[in-house]
This record gives structure tokens, C-alpha cells and sequence, in this order.
């Protein structure tokens, strides 16, 4: 559970930081001034003077290489490095939306007993790992509140993100929004509020195109860090009500193969949950990179066990 503990650190303090980077000047774009912003500098290209004769062809082309391509190069380089060797490790352990994606699972379960309104069935409410999760329907309060309540925030930090924070903020407080910032905030609400509802799973797994661009970059490397599953003790799942399956928030397999786990956060929740159920040191699931990562590569042979109904039987 420590990798969980870590996980909810890292989440915490980036969703402060995605919250905070637009009062404090660290990162933003402001429409007003024409210009990023970033860590209280404006960030230009320095062109102006181009205009006015006042800058040669060669500094307006070394300003723009300085200041737009070679920041630029390095973030995507850094991704691209990151992905290959982790997936989407920033999916599990930074983004301020799949917290909110979690954080929504968990009271759609204790409310109706399914994570996501597209679950085909209700998971056990007691797992395997002796957690129990009972049904109660007065969840859906908090539920909707979370829902509503997170995507309004969103919208607003959005918008702080575009023009002046200290504007958008002493507006929204007087009630004095002007009517395009009013607009925004509504729209984006009403679409975040739906997406957190219906298609928060699917935003994460086909729409959103950072989380995209690692899994792609990921698939690519049969050494990169994945989830093992010792498919040779797949038996010892038989008793197990499938705690691996039920704590995925991606809604995904664990044990298959890494082709079926395209959108695997790395978040390690399917690993903790199987560490819960198995004796110490014979967990079936375990995060693995290098050499012992390549038998989860799309090649492998798929698992020889298949759960129906709690049992395992060999295809």
C-alpha cells in the first residue's frame, strides 16, 4: 500500500499546483496581453521590433528557436523518454483529472455498486481481501455534488488559464462575470459534469490525446515498465473474486496481456489489491520492466486461464 500512499502525495500536490500555477503566475496564457506567462515573466518571442524593421531575419529566427522550438523539444523529448520506459505514468500519478476519475468511482460504487454507469454487472461487495463495499444509495448525494462540484472548478481554472485569475476570480466572488466568461464557465461545466458522468473512462482511454501519445510511445517498447502476470499460478485465482479487475479504475484486465492493457495508468492498484489476497511474496501481479517485461508484449501467447463465474479453467 505504500505505492498508493505515494500516488495520493503526488496527485495532491499536482492537482494544487494545476489549481494554483495560474494565481502565482507559474504557467499560463493570457489572452488580454497576447503572451505566455511563466513563473511571473512574459514569455515572448521577442518579434515586435521585426515589424518595425528594428530586428534582422537571423534574431527573429533565433528568438523563435530560443524561446518556441527548443522549449517545445525539450517537453516532448522528455515525454517521449518518460513514455517509453513508464506508459502513462503521469495518467496514474499526476493528472488532475484521473483524481477526479478515481475519486468518482468510488462513490458510484458504494452507491450503486458499480463504478461506472457502463459496468455490465455490480462488483462483490465483499472482496476476496475481506474490504467490504455496501451498497447505499444516500451516496449518490456526494456523488453528484463531487461531479458538479469538480467540474465548475475545473471550468473556472480553465478560464484562469486564458485571462487575468485575479479578474476571473474577484468576478466570479461579486457576481460580475461579463457575459462571454459567464458563457464559458456554464458550457464547460455542463460538458464536464456529463463527462464526469457518463464518459470519464472513455475521455481517459480514447479522447485524451496525452494519455494517447503515451500509450502509444509505450506499446512501442516490449522492455518498458508493465504489470506481470505469472500466467503458471493462474489457478491460485480461483478462490479470488477477481480484486485485480474490481480495483482497476481504467476498468480494465490486469492479467491479460499488454496489448489489452493499451491504457494501463501504472497506477499499481490491480498489484496492491493482488498482494491483499495472496500469501506474502506469491503475489500473481507485480509491475516488471527490462528483459522480464517483454513476455507482456502483444507477441505473448495470451493467458492460458480464463475466470467464468470465480473458477479457472484451461481454453
Amino acid at each position: 500500500m505504500h505505492r498508493q500512499i505515494a500516488r495520493r502525495w503526488t496527485r495532491t500536490a499536482f492537482f494544487a499546483l494545476f489549481i494554483l500555477a495560474p494565481p502565482l503566475d507559474i504557467f499560463r496564457l493570457d489572452l488580454l496581453q497576447g503572451h505566455f506567462i511563466f513563473f511571473g515573466l512574459d514569455w515572448t518571442l521577442g518579434l515586435e521590433p521585426l515589424a518595425h524593421g528594428e530586428l534582422s531575419p537571423l534574431a527573429a529566427t533565433i528568438n523563435i528557436i530560443v524561446f518556441a522550438f527548443l522549449p517545445l523539444a525539450s517537453v516532448v523529448g522528455l515525454g517521449l523518454w518518460l513514455s517509453w520506459k513508464y506508459g502513462r505514468l503521469y495518467c496514474g500519478w499526476l493528472c488532475p483529472h484521473f483524481s477526479v476519475v478515481e475519486m468518482i468511482n468510488s462513490l458510484m460504487r458504494r452507491a450503486s455498486g458499480r463504478p461506472s454507469v457502463w459496468e455490465p454487472s455490480t462488483l462483490p461487495q465483499q472482496e476476496s481481501s475481506g474490504a467490504v463495499y455496501k451498497t447505499d444509495r444516500r451516496y449518490w448525494l456526494p456523488a453528484a455534488i463531487a461531479i458538479i462540484g469538480f467540474a465548475f472548478l475545473w471550468a473556472v481554472v480553465l478560464l484562469t488559464y486564458l485571462l487575468p485569475p485575479a479578474l476571473i476570480y474577484n468576478n466570479l466572488i461579486n457576481g460580475e462575470l461579463s457575459r462571454n466568461q459567464t458563457i464559458f464557465i456554464s458550457v464547460g461545466t455542463l460538458l464536464l459534469c456529463l463527462e464526469f458522468l457518463l464518459a470519464r473512462h472513455l475521455f481517459c482511454r480514447f479522447g485524451c490525446a496525452v494519455g494517447l501519445f503515451q500509450s502509444l510511445v509505450w506499446m512501442a517498447n516490449d522492455k518498458a515498465l508493465a504489470i506481470g502476470f505469472d500466467r503458471h499460478r493462474g489457478v491460485a485465482c480461483k478462490t479470488c473474486t477477481q480484486v485485480c479487475d474490481n480495483a482497476c479504475p481504467m476498468r480494465l484486465k490486469p492479467r491479460k496481456n499488454k496489448r489489452h492493457m493499451f491504457t494501463c495508468t501504472q497506477c499499481a492498484r490491480c498489484v496492491d489489491a493482488c498482494e491483499s489476497v495472496q500469501p506474502a511474496g506469491e503475489t500473481l501481479l507485480h509491475w516488471q520492466g527490462g528483459q522480464t517485461s517483454q513476455g507482456q508484449s502483444d507477441r505473448q501467447a495470451p493467458v492460458h486461464f480464463n475466470n467464468k463465474g470465480g473458477a479457472w479453467k484451461k481454453r
